[in-house]
């Protein structure tokens, strides 16, 4: 999950719109150009994603006020709030956005998250640190409504269930569901 070689922007963004476009096309091979694929950016699941690629970039550059802005965008438009100090992993789809807060410490990549998940620290806490806030893994889908809060972490692979609420870490490949969120299987398993 850590980016030791942190992607280029544009190859971040590019690696989400390939990822869309996978999901909604699976069959279809990755395009070659770049250029008809950013055309396809205006989506209301990849704007989104954008704007906060944009605030994540700009917030450590003498710009920074472009980052709140981006940010506030993104919540004014879209009803999504993402913090901008969470590292997301390329390939992230919103499915929806309405409702939904991303206050992780750090989301790997290919995460598929639906509406109104809300990913953040358990209670009213501004450290930003994976002990407070969840860390999330690769491949990762949370199901609409989902809460994951505290400093657990969902290891690659998971399953989140709509409307569940995880307070402990999920291991790898398991799908949870509940309140709160119990293992009801393993991706794995064959029953």
């Amino acid at each position: 999950m850590n980016n030791e070689n942190p992607m280029r922007f544009w190859d971040l963004v590019y690696s989400d719109l390939v990822r869309k476009e996978a999901l909604f096309q699976p069959s279809a091979s990755p395009p070659h150009k770049r250029k008809g694929i950013y055309l396809k950016a205006l989506s209301p699941r990849s704007l989104p994603v954008f704007l906060y690629r944009c605030a994540f970039y700009f917030r450590k550059t003498p710009l920074r006020f472009l980052s709140h802005l981006f940010s506030l965008a993104n919540y004014l438009f879209f009803g999504l709030e993402i913090a901008m100090d969470c590292r997301i992993g390329p390939g992230l789809f919103l499915a929806h956005t309405q409702g939904t807060v991303i206050g992780a410490y750090e989301i790997g990549r290919n995460a598929v998250i639906y509406q109104g998940v809300t990913l953040g620290a358990k209670s009213l806490s501004f450290a930003f640190d994976s002990e407070h806030r969840p860390t999330i893994g690769n491949d990762v889908v949370i199901g609409a409504g989902a809460k994951i809060l505290g400093g657990v972490t969902i290891h690659d692979n998971a399953q989140i269930g709509a409307n569940a609420v995880v307070v402990t870490s999920v291991p790898q490949s398991a799908v949870v569901g509940g309140v709160p969120a119990k293992i009801l299987k393993f991706l794995d398993d064959k029953a």
